[in-house]
């Protein structure tokens, strides 16, 4: 890079995640310096698979190291052999349940576009099989929920239970789980593409945008480049970027190419300018991934830099996300990605909208639960008091 004022402390990885990160910048290239500078010799195997397995990247790293793969352990290519294969069939089975929940939902009228999986597999890599995924993630206008609903349920599909004290999903979520038991797939039905109080563009424009995948014969709908790299930096920079699958996402659509002019016309309508730049810096300076001029100035300011130290703490402790998202450091990270204060301010109030917690600790008759808004706090002081003697 000819710009090393974001460098940020790599310090803190250790050499199998460094190794990892080797083969991972050689996707695009021969691997060449990743086994003639000998980095992989005295590493912890184990680990390196820990590694591959956490991030998500072990369908990239196996097609990697099976060019060399007489200078790896034979286990642990048996071990990424086994999990590549596991991974393809699974994808092929999302593709053909996507296609089928495609035309039940256009039958039925309901326009939806698929986030991630297979789709996003297909568009990003060329190739499902080279990117993991455990469940579909659909968006639909949240007018249409009561008839997915309605849809999935007809379908065999069954329907998480949401804790919903004063409508609080609405405002504590951004999708339902369904979970079809017999063909063991999850299926998550957005209504917005991040929780509030993100800003994000309405569903009327997102459909508006749309693109046909290229991974099915009948048609599945994605969304438009420009939407689809803001929603990928939003929910990669949410999650603190733990997986570096997501990073690998976003190295792949800059590498394909991106209009960023166009994009960068979203990010700052939607206050995306720093957790864009945040994305850029780690794809950066993590997978080589070549940044243009436009993308570098996103890359100046402190606050990006800031917010990419702070992820690869996530990075590199390969915790689940609900053990990251249990901790202070994590919530003072999620605090700092609101971009203006009023977002600041808007996510305080959200804290102060009653949840099914509050009716646990203290159950009131349904004509009284508007009393547990000016209650929350003592609730909330009266679980951490009780938690804390526990």
């Amino acid at each position: 890079m000819d710009n090393n004022n974001y460098s940020l402390d790599l310090s803190i990885i250790p050499k199998e995640l460094t190794f990892l990160l080797e083969i991972l910048k050689t996707e695009n290239e021969e691997m060449k310096e990743s086994f003639k500078n000998e980095s992989y010799i005295d590493i912890d195997w184990n680990l390196f698979l820990d590694l591959a397995i956490h991030h998500r990247v072990y369908p990239v790293i196996f097609s990697q190291l099976k060019k060399n793969e007489n200078k790896i352990p034979s286990n642990v290519m048996h071990t990424l052999t086994k999990e590549y294969k596991k991974n393809a069939f699974q994808m092929l089975h999302l593709c053909g349940e996507m296609e089928q929940i495609s035309k039940h939902f256009s039958e039925n009228q309901i326009h939806l576009l698929f986030l991630k999986g297979p789709a996003l597999a297909a568009d990003i890599y060329g190739d499902i099989s080279r990117r993991t995924s455990k469940d579909l993630d659909v968006l639909i206008a949240i007018t249409d929920l009561e008839k997915a609903e309605k849809l999935l349920l007809s379908l065999g599909y069954e329907k998480e239970v949401l804790p919903n004290l004063l409508n609080e999903w609405k405002w504590r979520n951004h999708h339902i789980v369904f979970f079809h038991p017999k063909k063991k797939i999850q299926l998550e039905i957005h209504w917005r593409l991040e929780p509030l109080p993100s800003k994000e563009p309405p569903f009327t424009e997102l459909w508006g945008r749309r693109r046909v995948s290229s991974a099915t014969n009948y048609p599945v709908y994605v969304l438009g480049k420009e939407d689809l790299f803001l929603y990928l930096v939003s929910h990669g920079a949410r999650h603190g970027w733990f997986r570096l699958r997501w990073l690998i996402d976003i190295d792949h659509m800059i590498r394909k190419g991106v209009d960023f002019n166009r994009v960068e016309i979203l990010l700052r309508k939607y206050q995306s300018l720093n957790i864009a730049g945040q994305a850029l810096i780690l794809t950066s300076e993590l997978l080589n991934t070549p940044l243009n001029d436009e993308m570098k100035i996103l890359v100046t300011g402190n606050r990006s830099k800031k917010l990419s130290q702070m992820a690869l703490s996530f990075i590199n402790e390969m915790k689940p996300l609900n053990i990251i998202m249990s901790t202070n450091y994590y919530r003072r990270y999620l605090f700092s990605l609101k971009s203006s204060n009023l977002r600041k301010i808007l996510r305080i109030i959200l804290l102060f909208y009653p949840s099914s917690a509050d009716a646990k600790t203290l159950e009131l008759p349904k004509p009284l639960h508007f009393l547990y808004f000016p209650l929350r706090p003592l609730l909330w002081a009266w679980r951490k008091i009780r938690k804390h003697k526990v």
